[in-house]
């Protein structure tokens, strides 16, 4: 039966919209991620090089001080969503990131500038969380009010799925610098080559988020909240705020614990090749984006809540097993099984979870609401996933104590998913158009 032409039309605009989004926030996740992907480079280079360790750590800290700036972000970013529309935030998010990664890509290292070095990158660090705290729940809701009816966990898992093309570019951009580079030559300068790749490319992403149209539900609202207003209502419907951010931790340690941190898990602790360590990552990369959208789509059909209980219980029995299996014997082939099983619980989980979050948060501070608690739980755990991990095998020699921690975040989100079923939807104070427990979230 054919499409009649005005329907095909709209859905020709959408898939437009969809690869506009995309397209720029797969930029950003990229500039985040690919200070996570040489934290061991950029700690030498920007830090006293007193010791290895020291260097590292002090690298991955400031890795997670970019967290502590998302919830921040996610308040006065996302309530500037909420107020002037989508698109017109995106656009300044998008502005906020550059100015971020580009003051990362050109500061010279420690022994040119001294002290002014590290800190320099920890305000571009800082920057660029403000940023990312507003990024994914602004996208998130744009995919979410422009989706069909039906088919909204495909529509917004397509936040999460443009993320994991960033997690390939920059893992292939590893991998090619390595094969092009001498060791030394990638940690001394080498690594500065992609953040300065990615941001050539940001007038021509600021062209094509321009060109985004305001979503029609936004446009029909009357009535757009201040920022006074907007805080008003969070604090109301504080449990609901509470329980995405709880939910989001599983969601956020797992992200980062298999892309972020991978590169240096392989070469730090298990002392795998560099080259070998971002293959695993691009492979894992490709996992999620394959399989985010296909798990979005199944929670359309299933619902949401069977498949984040599913998902959950399997992270708490088989995530330190899995890593455990592979420490005893480390091996590429064994690490890429375990980081593709990962991938695999990350995606069904995440696939359901994020549009999920956007149908619980009042209608008015949507964009606000789901960014402080995404922001808030990567803040607390995902951004600090990679320091933790390295911490705690440091700590007790267990090469596959991250998999412990990656089960205690699945623990937290599987309570969190039970909690969200008992919040009374007349809780939501504001405007809501979810009620938590109604066919509309099976």
């Amino acid at each position: 039966m054919a499409i009649p032409h005005s329907a095909a039309a709209i859905r020709r605009e959408k898939i437009k919209s969809v690869i506009r989004l995309a397209t720029g926030n797969c930029l950003e996740m990229y500039d985040f991620m690919i200070f996570g992907y040489f934290a061991a480079a950029i700690g030498r280079v920007f830090f006293p090089k007193s010791s290895e360790f020291a260097s590292l750590m002090f690298s991955l800290a400031t890795f997670g001080a970019g967290f502590l700036m998302r919830p921040l972000g996610g308040i006065l970013l996302g309530g500037y969503i909420d107020k002037h529309g989508r698109r017109r935030g995106l656009l300044l998010t998008l502005a906020l990131m550059s100015v971020g990664t580009v003051s990362i890509a050109v500061t010279p290292g420690w022994g040119t500038i001294g002290i002014a070095a590290p800190l320099i990158v920890l305000a571009g660090r800082l920057v660029q969380g403000f940023s990312a705290g507003a990024e994914l729940g602004g996208v998130s809701v744009y995919l979410a009010e422009i989706a069909t009816p039906g088919r909204k966990g495909f529509y917004v898992s397509w936040q999460s799925a443009s993320q994991q093309l960033a997690v390939f570019v920059a893992a292939l951009s590893g991998v090619a610098l390595h094969q092009f580079l001498s060791p030394q030559e990638a940690d001394d300068w080498g690594w500065r080559l992609p953040l300065i790749a990615g941001s050539l490319m940001i007038p021509a992403l600021f062209l094509i988020r321009r060109s985004l149209a305001e979503t029609e539900e936004f446009q029909r609202r009357k009535h757009h909240p201040a920022i006074g207003e907007i805080l008003q209502t969070l604090a109301a419907n504080w449990r609901i705020v509470l329980a995405g951010t709880l939910m989001v931790t599983m969601s956020t340690v797992a992200f980062y614990l298999i892309t972020a941190y991978t590169p240096t898990y392989g070469r730090s602790a298990l002392r795998l090749t560099e080259s070998d360590a971002l293959i695993i990552t691009l492979c894992v990369g490709m996992s999620n984006f394959i399989w985010l959208p296909v798990m979005g789509s199944l929670s359309d059909r299933l619902g949401r809540t069977p498949m984040l209980i599913a998902f959950t219980a399997a992270g708490i029995l088989t995530a330190y097993p899995a890593l455990a299996w592979m420490a005893a014997n480390v091996s590429f082939s064994g690490l890429l099984a375990v980081e593709l099983w990962l991938s695999f619980l990350y995606s069904g989980y995440n696939g359901a979870m994020i549009v999920y979050l956007t149908e619980i948060m009042p209608i008015n501070v949507r964009a606000s609401g789901f960014s402080l608690a995404y922001s808030l739980a990567t803040a607390l755990f995902g951004g600090s996933t990679p320091m933790i991990a390295t911490y705690l095998i440091r700590a007790t020699a267990d090469k596959a104590i991250p998999g412990a921690w990656l089960s205690i975040a699945a623990a937290i989100g599987l309570g969190a998913t039970l909690w969200s079923r008992t919040i009374s939807g007349s809780a939501v104070s504001a405007g809501r158009g979810f009620t938590p427990g109604s066919s509309a979230s099976l």
